[in-house]
């Protein structure tokens, strides 16, 4: 009983943890978004042919929406670990996983992520639910 209380105690540190990264997400991905696209008008497009204007303007719409959703799945994730959902805990399995290749906090967070919710305790607690 006394592994199953550290447990969840370990469990609402990996959902806070992930609300408080995907915010700080959802906050790089508007900022890149607005942030390109100002920087796209500085760009002279009369001296750059229209196929790399339509790759660079891709690219600058592309990139922060990858983020922002990647960063709104370790938020509903979050959110759904604090009330300990199911599949939340595979979400953020995911989102751990992938999150392990931001080096070097990315890669604390996942392996501590996968660490807590890959326990056979952890996984107990949420069939319980």
């Amino acid at each position: 009983m006394e592994e199953a209380v550290k447990m969840k105690k370990h469990v609402t540190i990996v959902a806070v943890i992930h609300i408080a990264f995907s915010i700080f997400g959802l906050l790089i991905a508007l900022f890149a978004y607005f942030g390109l696209d100002f920087a796209r008008s500085f760009i002279p497009q009369d001296e750059i042919p229209a196929a790399v204007m339509k790759f660079v303007s891709l690219l600058f719409t592309v990139v922060p929406i990858i983020i922002g959703f990647s960063a709104l799945f370790g938020l509903i994730g979050g959110i759904g670990l604090l009330s300990q959902q199911g599949w939340a805990r595979y979400i953020i399995i995911i989102v751990a996983a992938l999150g392990m290749l931001n080096i070097p906090i990315g890669t604390l967070a996942g392996v501590y992520s996968l660490w807590v919710l890959l326990q056979e305790e952890t996984i107990k607690l949420f069939e319980r639910k």
